[in-house]
């Protein structure tokens, strides 16, 4: 499979189907059922699984690209996909041949649960306990926002230690495993098609060969296997958002004429000067997330650093980007027809997503300030 063969397939699938049910999958908060069914059939969801299990075998480059394309046309779907990467990524360095191969092929859609109502942001310190019960484990938890909840196939799912010492344990966990509730519905301000919510765990009785990683080794996997991706896909998302909103305002302030003298949106110089700095903000953001793409796949010093970055200043952008967005467009940007409050209301997630723009400017300060950084 070539290396581009991605970016044609991600292409024709946003093109035919993301594009078409973008606005009614916002309009109705409803899951993106058509997208990722699709996305998951293309292949795309193995994107990131190795080809020894039938997947593409590619890295975060690859996967930065697909989820900034889907993010134009639709930022829940690109939400899903991200959890989708992040959760497999985990899978697919701890877990079984079978459960990778299901997602090369399409057949697993994954997702995490890390956050807990007693944790909040602080996603590594859960407080839902595992217990040994024979060669089971039983699992209690209330998570307070996981992604494609009702959706998807398992979860990568966050606990204290079953009895090592460390501050989590990962376990993969079917969705329909007894014990299990989802808790209503998402009805958001943005992403409204995400399917978040909470997810109760009542004596979750689970393998104990369902364990990921080491017992105890859960914050470790969290730091090296998910923040990294994690952080760079949200940021890609961002980004995504960024591009459609700047297109988006840039087209309409093109188009749109005062009658009274023929002259456009755009002929005025205030009108240019806030396109132009959405055009730069945007552009910045995504050199930023691809030097941080270029600083993992040659383990640059500064990786760590970069990771950090890349999620705040993406999320940050977007909604300077996006606020700029609704100030050009004006009353025309509250009608859903110009597509520009979507993306408004899309572009906000990033910021407040565990962790939070205020979590990592105070992990990035730790950095600069040669502190340690966890």
């Amino acid at each position: 499979m070539s290396q581009s063969n991605h970016l044609n397939l991600v292409e024709q699938l946003t093109r035919e189907v993301v594009e078409r049910h973008a606005a009614k999958v916002d309009e109705e908060g409803r899951f993106p059922e058509e997208s990722i069914a699709e996305f998951q059939k293309s292949g795309l969801a193995g994107l990131l699984s190795a080809k020894e299990v039938g997947g593409m075998g590619q890295g975060p480059r690859a996967g930065v690209e697909v989820i900034e394309r889907l993010a134009r046309a639709c930022g829940s779907t690109a939400m899903v996909a991200t959890m989708h990467y992040s959760g497999a990524m985990v899978i697919e360095k701890y877990g079984d041949e079978s459960t990778r191969r299901a997602i090369a092929e399409g057949k697993h859609l994954s997702t995490l649960a890390f956050s807990e109502t007693g944790s909040r942001s602080a996603f590594w310190v859960p407080i839902g306990t595992a217990t040994k019960a024979g060669d089971k484990v039983k699992l209690n938890a209330k998570k307070s926002f996981v992604t494609s909840a009702s959706r998807a196939t398992a979860y990568v799912w966050a606990s204290k230690p079953l009895a090592a010492e460390g501050l989590s344990t990962l376990w993969l966990v079917p969705r329909d495993t007894a014990g299990l509730k989802v808790q209503g519905t998402f009805d958001g301000l943005g992403l409204r098609g995400n399917d978040s919510a909470p997810v109760t765990g009542a004596d979750v009785t689970i393998p104990a060969a369902s364990m990921l990683g080491p017992d105890g080794g859960g914050f470790d996997i969290m730091l090296n296997v998910v923040l990294p991706f994690f952080n760079i896909f949200t940021g890609a998302t961002a980004v995504g958002i960024m591009e459609a909103g700047t297109t988006a305002t840039a087209g309409h302030a093109a188009a749109t004429k005062f009658e009274y003298d023929g002259s456009r949106i755009c002929d005025l110089p205030t009108v240019r000067n806030y396109i132009a700095r959405m055009r730069c903000k945007t552009d910045s953001a995504r050199t930023l997330l691809f030097d941080t793409v270029a600083a993992m796949e040659t383990q640059r010093p500064d990786t760590v650093l970069r990771v950090l970055q890349s999620k705040a200043n993406a999320g940050e952008s977007a909604t300077e980007v996006l606020d700029l967005g609704m100030r050009v467009c004006g009353g025309a940007a509250y009608r859903g027809d110009v597509g520009v409050e979507r993306m408004f209301r899309d572009a906000r997630a990033g910021t407040v997503m565990a962790p939070t723009t205020d979590q990592l400017y105070d992990f990035i300060g730790k950095a600069v300030c040669g502190m340690d950084v966890f």
